[in-house]
């Protein structure tokens, strides 16, 4: 029976990775996956078990391992909606317009390192999918040579990825692993932000030494357009809710959803009152003369991204199955085993950096969300313990080596049309580098100045 439900999630699997090949949602194998593991499960009577640290499987009922589950999964999913709610706010109001003030140059290269600086950042607070989708919006206003953008777009996917690795709020991977535990936003910055500073810098750099970045790029004269009233004031307050969430956990200890709902009751009022000031002060009507007011909480609730929540219940759930039968601890047993260490003695886990790296990699070909909800599933160890930070940087970052491999590469890839292999040839590379760099720089870190403070 274990054969088969590996089969059944391989075969999932498979599906979701081949998403742009055979045309078909990546939500729909995922919720699938799940339905079928658990009902196999259920059907045969299988024991199942919650994984307890340090003491290891502990046999339950069925139903309370799975409303166990059901919950830990439900509190990523509310936290990712409010925040998703927050982005389509903001963008209700056209606060990212407030963004484009920022540029000032028509130096290709300075623009360059403005457009993957403002990713990194960006993507720390909003997420690196929509700090991408803003971005690349803005860019198409902003450089008219098509090849020139295309090349932009894909340092921006590299900057964003970054970005989102070493801020609690900015990848699903980290915001997983903040939830359950396995960091604190203080550590993981500690530990990952240089690396994720070196793994956009490097690509950066090199690129702007490069024939394509050099020169300016032609004036728009559209530059000096005024921003939409009120959008500088809820762009601000959106991102600056977003940043609350780490600050309310902190001192209350309660979960982050709770701090997300209490950002998006704040930036939802506001939104309301300026929505209804600036309703009085010109009535809208429709054809048939009735006054109409749209509410921002209602419309931005209507845009948010539903197959992605449905596709991450189905990830989740689908590695929880698998979870509850105990099979994740012992894979992790055999990993740990079989995998020789790569770091210094003086880390308290035997996971190897090798593993880690290849997670990272392997999140470049296939989704990174399932391979870290395995690695919490997998890996009993400590709360901030150096690997799981590895495991946030090398996952939020391997993706950047394929177009595919990365929710922000897959949105630039449709925003701009980037062809796969182009960008394999031309970014991919570059992508690499900055990994590999990040990686090293995590290591030497670890293993001889953080080490010495603690």
């Amino acid at each position: 029976m274990e054969i088969l439900l590996i089969v059944i999630f391989v075969l999932g699997y498979l599906g979701i990775a081949m998403e742009h090949s055979i045309k078909i949602d990546k939500l729909i194998p995922a919720l699938a996956m799940m339905a079928i593991l658990w009902a196999l499960i259920a059907v045969n009577h299988l024991e199942v078990f919650d994984i307890v640290p340090g003491v290891g499987k502990e046999s339950h009922h069925l139903e309370g391992v799975l409303l166990h589950h059901l919950g830990k999964t439900a509190e990523i999913l509310v936290f990712l909606m409010g925040a998703m709610t927050i982005v389509e706010i903001i963008d209700y109001f056209d606060g990212f317009s407030t963004i484009k003030s920022f540029v000032k140059t028509k130096s290709k290269s300075k623009l360059l390192w403005l457009f993957t600086t403002l990713a990194f950042v960006l993507s720390a607070i909003i997420d690196n999918l929509t700090a991408t989708i803003v971005l690349i919006t803005i860019l198409q206003k902003i450089v008219k040579e098509k090849d020139t953008r295309l090349w932009f777009a894909g340092l921006i996917v590299i900057a964003a990825n970054a970005g989102g690795a070493w801020s609690p709020i900015g990848d699903v991977t980290t915001t997983m692993l903040w939830i359950a535990n396995k960091v604190s936003a203080s550590q993981l910055i500690e530990h990952v932000l240089i690396p994720s500073i070196i793994c956009y810098a490097v690509p950066t750099f090199i690129a702007s030494r490069m024939k394509i970045f050099k020169g300016f790029i032609e004036a728009d004269s559209n530059d000096d357009a005024p921003s939409p009233k009120y959008s500088s004031l809820i762009f601000y307050l959106g991102l600056g809710s977003i940043l609350f969430v780490p600050v309310f956990k902190t001192f209350t200890h309660l979960p982050p959803y709770m701090g997300m709902m209490l950002s998006l009751a704040i930036v939802a009022a506001v939104a309301e009152f300026l929505s209804n000031r600036k309703f009085s002060m010109g009535n809208a009507t429709s054809g048939d003369g009735s006054v109409v007011h749209h509410s921002p909480v209602h419309k931005s609730l209507s845009k948010i991204e539903m197959p992605s929540i449905l596709f991450f219940l189905g990830i989740l759930m689908a590695v929880a199955a698998l979870e509850s039968l105990g099979m994740l601890f012992d894979f992790a047993g055999i990993l740990e085993d079989k995998v020789p260490y790569l770091g210094t003695e003086h880390a308290s886990t035997k996971i190897s950096d090798l593993v880690v790296l290849l997670l990272g990699a392997g999140s470049a070909i296939i989704d990174n969300v399932p391979l870290v909800a395995a690695s919490i599933g997998m890996f009993q160890i400590g709360m901030d313990e150096p690997a799981w930070h590895f495991i946030a940087y090398a996952a939020g970052t391997g993706g950047s080596m394929l177009i595919i491999g990365s929710a922000a590469g897959v949105v630039a890839m449709g925003m701009e049309k980037i062809d796969f292999i182009w960008y394999l040839k031309k970014i991919g590379w570059l992508a690499l580098a900055g990994f590999l760099s990040g990686a090293i720089a995590f290591v030497i870190l670890r293993d001889f100045l953080l080490n010495v403070s603690h």
